[in-house]
């Protein structure tokens, strides 16, 4: 099949300009913006449905008696992964860790958890993801990034009206919770202001922490300001950061976000080369000209970056995000990782929209470790199999400016914690645990989850979550959408 040769920025940026908005004047098309067709029938459920906040407060917890405790803080533990074996216990109070050790006290009332043969490590921060496109799952598999975004997600983020993103957000948020996925950063393309309530909203009954990263036009970027205050700021779990494309062609446009992001005091979030053709759009230079090339900066994908750029961005303090399975998906290339480690450059894992596919930390560990090694054809470059974990946990928190809040086992930060259980078949016999949660490591392993210290997954299965509801809402709106073509 013959496609016209069209880079991520121009797909992205003429899905910013099609009349999404309610009500859109423009003769000829409906409050959806496609013109000519009907208004769609009334939903089969109502849109409101959200699932229920259980009744209660948040308990203390203590795990009990963990074979291997992962803190990712080498003042808890031994080595750099701060590693703890022998019967840990991990004490979470008031949301927070209030201590790691053996034979803590459980404070009265508190919820204790045998996990005597299990390991403990902080939840995953995925840096990179467009959790809407889970409604595409498995789309246009045989074409390249740009390709797959003008025949699957231009041509399908028109078609969903706030209805349907609430499910399918709320569907992919699950999904990543239950993979052990604590904190995602969600990068979402300009949508209408009550889809962006609903969006938010699907994220926020999931459960999980997130970052909610907003793209907006020159002429709506109001829309950020009110869009953290009204709707992120009132949530302890949300953070807010500006999102972007960078080219010099709209430089002027991105200067306008680059100074909103700063008046809002968060990070600007840019997709950068991750396509070769993505060269022409000069993107770092863009970056630089508007003063954001520096530590406030997240740049997905970086895939084809210079040893200059690489070099400059180890000397400004920008951060990466490296998608691994994505790029593999869309055949995007593979990123310079020993080459940014070298220069100091801060790096997290993310699944990207590409990968919606499913959410899988374990296999994204599995491919940066694997990618380099065939490519390096070394064992030993980077990331090793401590350096990945450390990307997909503290790593992550880092890029995204909250390693002081998350992304290790430090008493003080908030709770965020996996409990993984390795007598699985994929799993078992033990020979290099740490190893093994890289290379053997499945969503089926985490047998518990925790967000802030509350309790999201117990025992293999999501609290207060009925899954199969939550997939009969994404078919439903599924179906809507390919009924909408």
């Amino acid at each position: 099949m013959d496609f016209p040769r069209i880079s991520r920025r121009r797909v992205l940026a003429g899905i910013g300009s099609v009349p999404l908005a309610a009500g859109a004047s423009a003769a000829g098309h409906d409050r959806h913006g496609r013109r000519g067709r009907p208004e769609p029938p009334h939903h089969p459920y109502e849109p409101d449905e959200r699932p229920e906040r259980p009744p209660g407060r948040r308990r203390s917890t203590v795990l009990r008696g963990a074979d291997l405790v992962l803190t990712m803080d080498p003042e808890v533990g031994a080595g750099e992964l701060g590693s703890l074996e022998g019967g840990v216990d991990v004490l979470m109070r008031d949301g927070a860790i209030a201590a790691v050790g053996r034979g803590l006290a459980a404070p009265p009332g508190a919820r204790v958890v045998d996990v005597a043969g299990k390991l403990v490590l902080p939840g995953f921060v995925d840096v990179h993801n467009h959790l809407w496109q889970s409604s595409i799952r498995g789309g246009c598999s045989t074409m390249d990034v740009n390709h797959w975004l003008a025949a699957c997600s231009q041509a399908t983020l028109p078609k969903i009206d706030a209805r349907d993103m609430y499910h399918f957000v709320h569907l992919a948020a699950l999904d990543a919770l239950q993979a052990g996925v604590t904190t995602v950063v969600d990068w979402v393309h300009p949508v209408p202001y009550d889809t962006t309530e609903r969006y938010v909203r699907a994220l926020d009954d999931a459960g999980l922490r997130f970052v909610y990263a907003m793209a907006q036009s020159s002429a709506d970027r109001g829309l950020l300001t009110l869009a953290k205050k009204e709707l992120i700021d009132p949530l302890p779990l949300a953070s807010f950061q500006v999102a972007a494309h960078a080219e010099m062609s709209t430089v002027d446009h991105l200067r306008l976000l680059n100074e909103t992001a700063r008046d809002l005091g968060v990070m600007l979030n840019s997709h950068v080369l991750e396509h070769r053709d993505d060269r022409k759009d000069d993107p770092v230079r863009a970056l630089r000209t508007v003063g954001a090339f520096g530590p406030g900066l997240l740049m997905n994908h970086a895939v084809h970056l210079t040893d200059d750029e690489i070099a400059l961005a180890g000397a400004r303090g920008v951060r990466v995000a490296h998608c691994p399975l994505s790029n593999m998906r869309l055949a995007s290339g593979i990123a310079p990782l020993p080459a940014l480690h070298r220069r100091g450059v801060r790096t997290g894992l993310g699944h990207d929209g590409g990968t919606n596919d499913t959410s899988d930390m374990f296999g994204l560990m599995k491919a940066a470790v694997g990618l380099q090694r065939a490519r390096h054809e070394d064992p030993a470059v980077h990331p090793t199999i401590p350096a990945v974990l450390r990307m997909a946990t503290l790593g992550g928190a880092e890029c995204i400016g909250m390693a002081d809040r998350v992304g290790s086992l430090t008493p003080g930060k908030r709770a965020d914690v996996l409990v993984v259980d390795p007598g699985a078949l994929n799993f078992a016999p033990r020979f290099d645990w740490t190893s093994q949660i890289v290379l053997n490591g499945q969503p089926s392993n985490v047998s518990y989850v925790f967000v802030d210290g509350w309790l999201r997954k117990a025992r293999g299965e999501l609290v207060h979550v009925d899954t199969g509801r939550v997939v009969r809402e994404a078919e439903r709106a599924a179906a809507h959408v390919r009924a909408a073509a």
